[in-house]
């Protein structure tokens, strides 16, 4: 087999193999540890499906954090980022989802050792915590690799690896300017350097210090996301709580003071029944005010010859500010002894028909202004280890202690419920208009401010593993690794009830404190046979044990095949087990309102209110949802195949595919509000009424365990270095994904939902997926142009034929030029979405963003970026 085949095998076709790889014919030969394998080989003598990304590639494509990174994976199905917080408690966590299946089900690893997950989801980790500027590359193994990583990596690896030394300093400056307005700029401050020489000098010390800041971007700020009624779509997901209210009265007129003069204020619009309804997309945000500051410190030193100690320290701080829509009070009784009553003292417009009955009105409290939340995660790592070669075998031992803390507040909007209904009760507010200067007080007295809820993740453990070929076999030697690892977790979710209780928008009102722990111990190995001089036989297992849930035995088995020099065959099959973390058994529970407005299917079936039910709750509004943790929850199942070609017909060209297929049973979510709306009868034991029964006090929604889920399809990728010309250098990149299937059960031995092509309940399954490159490199000249494309799919809620809608592609270009031939100082200026490709239009109703889908797709358009860096 041809030597550039081997090594493109050892990448699994990489987006690009990194230098520490590189091997001059001279140098001595290197056994490296790659992602996937606990044995140390050659780098050629590897097999595994492996996606590398250099650092290097990450400024050429314009890319700013570790999440936008992952969106350039074919194999990554979507990426939670800032823009999820906006309305939605997410702490402003950004994650990667491999294959679609959930970030829970994706390991991201630092260096090869885990990192703690974000504390408010629990089962995830935090990409802000990712110091960019201070990696080398990611590897990601797209193959499930429970057997050799723990038993939660159905989805895939991901391997954010460091630099291994640095020396000298560095100092780069970073701005990332929308054309069409300057909101949602970024700007990027790095500092970093190092000392001491490693093989000279016996050791190293390095520092990377990294600011990253973007500024927000309004909803209204973008056409395709200025509004969430679209009559021409069939959707109208406004709010029947608005500012002037709509009030209910006790003779069962339903009407608001101000439709007459044709609801006229920001976000409102007239609904046929005399009611005013709002808009809240005019008071939301398309991206969060955000800022990350990271801090990586690394000491490397020679023991010996063969053997080195490192010490790793990490401290991240994130913070995201987000906006949503003024408070929404539903239930609040009016008197006609209150001067504000239709056609009372204050001037409020009479409505006909109203005696002075009282009247039930929902307000929303735009006097307090938009409800500004303000969370922050900090991330503590550090890592003491050593690695090594002792009486001929190779070990690599650790000891990890990390804290990730996170925690809410409220900065502004959030208002006292009892005291804002109290004063609407004794005439001192007016839900109809304009407040006087004591009801202008009584809203700043009534304001909430500080810290609500607070949740830390602490994660100590210790690891160990050893490797070395055992046996000689007539084809080569036998590898063969032995590791165990231990850890114990512990959650805590701490919340201030006093101040969470009075603001039942926040999600928090009826939460509780919450914690859990857990001990885990692993023991694994693996086992690598050349059987022939072409044919060889890999295998691993792994038995992980948690104190609270139980073990789980799960076995991997590999096989490659170089048929010739141009052709190798690549096979593996291995099992999975995902404990629930304890986020998934002791979370909180949260509720609040749904993203989209539903009919109550009570109390306004077909969207025609009951007899003696109030429509401006019961119709077409936000309801309560409620979410949190189970402690009833079983570990999830899987079982993963793969199937690979690799391809090199000449040494300038190479090509894969690599076929997956995927089982999961017991898969562990929560049905979509969307589907237990649309299915009340199957979903009736989700709803909870009052004594009443006159009003819908929440929709139980909590983590539980909801069948199977299968997906197959292929990962394409191709290389082509092109012949070298008086032109300069050229090269082409392309990794693409087809998913063929992916189907998903809402509960167990029910009927199965395809979710290619085809929104679903929570998101869509792209069919296709890719990223391209050119490059051209000639002197101190570099330019590169990339493509990242998302086939369309058919959107949500699309049953009703005359609004049928089919999400279009998203295709979006990239371009960028750099320069080296000033002294010390290199710079790259480019282009993002060069040709101001909007995001496709979509009814999706799960994030609070609207028009778009912000999981997905670019809200900014074009965007121009610099970047400076001068070496000291």
């Amino acid at each position: 087999m041809s030597r550039t085949l081997r090594a493109l095998f050892a990448g699994g076709l990489a987006v690009g193999m990194h230098a520490a790889l590189a091997q001059t014919d001279d140098a001595p030969i290197q056994r490296v540890e790659v992602t996937g394998s606990s044995i140390k080989r050659l780098a050629t003598e590897t097999a595994l499906p492996i996606t590398t990304i250099k650092a290097s590639d990450f400024e050429k494509q314009g890319l700013t954090t570790a999440a936008e990174v992952m969106n350039t994976l074919s194999m990554n199905q979507s990426v939670t980022g800032s823009s999820q917080s906006v309305g939605s408690g997410t702490g402003g966590i950004a994650t990667a989802d491999l294959r679609g299946l959930g970030s829970n089900k994706t390991l991201v690893l630092l260096n090869g050792r885990r990192l703690a997950n974000h504390p408010f989801n629990g089962s995830s980790v935090d990409l802000n915590i990712i110091p960019l500027s201070a990696l080398e590359r990611v590897e990601v193994l797209r193959d499930g690799a429970s057997a050799i990583y723990g038993t939660d990596a159905i989805g895939g690896v991901i391997n954010f690896i460091t630099k291994r030394s640095v020396t000298g300093a560095n100092v780069s400056v970073e701005r990332y300017q929308p054309q069409a307005s300057g909101a949602g700029a970024e700007s990027r401050l790095n500092l970093s350097g190092g000392y001491g020489d490693l093989d000279k000098d016996g050791w190293n010390v390095f520092g990377v210090v990294d600011f990253h800041k973007q500024t927000a971007l309004d909803a209204v700020d973008r056409d395709f996301s200025s509004t969430s009624v679209r009559a021409d779509k069939g959707i109208n997901n406004s709010s029947g709580t608005s500012q002037p209210g709509n009030f209910y009265s006790a003779n069962g007129i339903t009407g608001n003071p101000y439709y007459a003069s044709g609801c006229v204020g920001k976000g409102l619009i007239s609904k046929s029944n005399g009611t005013c309804r709002t808009d809240t997309i005019a008071y939301i945000q398309d991206i969060p005010k955000t800022q990350q500051e990271s801090f990586l410190g690394k000491a490397t030193f020679k023991l010996s010859e063969d053997n080195v100690a490192t010490i790793e320290y990490l401290h991240s701080r994130s913070t995201n500010q987000s906006s949503i829509a003024p408070s929404p009070l539903t239930g609040i009784t009016m008197t006609s002894a209150s001067p504000y009553y239709p056609g009372g003292s204050a001037g409020v417009p009479a409505v006909a028909g109203l005696t002075g009955e009282d009247l039930t009105i929902n307000w929303r409290t735009v006097a307090a202004g938009n409800r500004m939340g303000y969370d922050t995660s900090i991330s503590d790592r550090l890592v003491l280890a050593s690695e090594g070669l002792v009486g001929g075998w190779d070990y690599n031992v650790g000891l990890t202690y990390g804290i990730n803390k996170a925690a809410s507040a409220f900065i502004g909007g959030y208002t006292n419920d009892s005291l804002m209904k109290a004063g609407v009760l004794d005439g001192t507010l007016n839900p109809f208009g304009e407040q006087s200067a004591t009801g202008t007080a009584y809203i700043d007295a009534a304001q909430l401010r500080g810290e609500y809820l607070a949740a830390k993740m602490t994660s100590i453990g210790v690891d160990g593993k050893i490797s070395r070929e055992i046996y000689q076999l007539p084809a080569g030697g036998v590898g063969f690794a032995i590791g165990s690892e231990f850890r114990h977790d512990k959650a805590t979710y701490d919340v201030n009830t006093a101040l969470a209780s009075q603001a039942s928008s926040s999600g928090y009102a009826d939460a509780q404190d919450q914690a859990g722990q857990r001990n885990i111990a692993a023991l694994y190995s693996e086992i690598s046979v050349p059987l022939t001089k072409t044919l060889e036989l890999s295998g691993a297992a792994r038995y992980d044990h948690y104190n609270d849930v139980g073990g789980s035995f799960n076995p991997k088995v590999g096989l490659r095949w170089e048929a010739s020099k141009e052709v190798l065959f690549r096979t593996s099959y291995n099992t999975g087990f995902r404990a629930p973390t304890l986020y998934d058994l002791h979370g909180p529970a949260t509720s609040t309102f749904t993203s989209n407005s539903y009919d109550d299917p009570v109390l306004c079936p077909g969207g025609v209110a009951a007899t003696g039910a109030n429509p401006n709750v019961a119709c077409n509004q936000q309801q309560y949802i409620r979410s949190g943790g189970n402690a009833n929850l079983k570990p999830e199942k899987s079982k993963t195949f793969a199937l690979g070609v690799v391809f090199e017909p000449f040494n300038a060209v190479s090509v894969s595919f690599d076929y997956f297929n995927i089982k999961i049973k017991d898969s562990i979510g929560t049905v979509s509000e969307s589907t237990i709306f649309d299915n009340y009868e199957k979903y009736k034991s989700y709803f909870v009424y009052s004594a009443d029964g006159k009003t819908l006090q929440y929709v139980n929604a909590v983590l539980d365990n909801l069948g199977e889920v299968k997906t197959s399809g292929i990962d394409t990728s191709l290389r082509w270095k092109l012949p070298r010309t008086s032109y300069g250098d050229f090269g082409f990149q392309f990794d693409g994904t087809w998913v063929h299937s992916y189907k998903y059960q809402n509960e167990t031995g029910g009927e199965f939902v395809e979710n290619v092509g085809v929104y679903g309940d929570n998101a869509p399954v792209f069919r296709w997926k890719h990223n391209a490159t050119i490059s051209w490199k000639k002197g101190p000249w570099g330019a590169s142009f990339s493509n990242k494309y998302l086939s369309g799919y058919v959107d949500e809620n699309d049953v009703d034929d005359a609004y049928y809608h089919k999400v279009r592609a998203y295709s979006t270009y990239s371009l960028s030029t750099s320069y080296t031939g000033f002294k010390n100082t290199d710079l790259t200026v480019g282009i993002k979405n060069l040709f101001d490709s909007a995001p496709p239009y979509t009814n999706q109703g799960t994030t609070f963003q609207s028009g778009y889908d912000p999981r997905f797709t670019d809200p900014l358009g074009r965007t121009f970026y610099v970047k400076a860096s001068y070496k000291f």
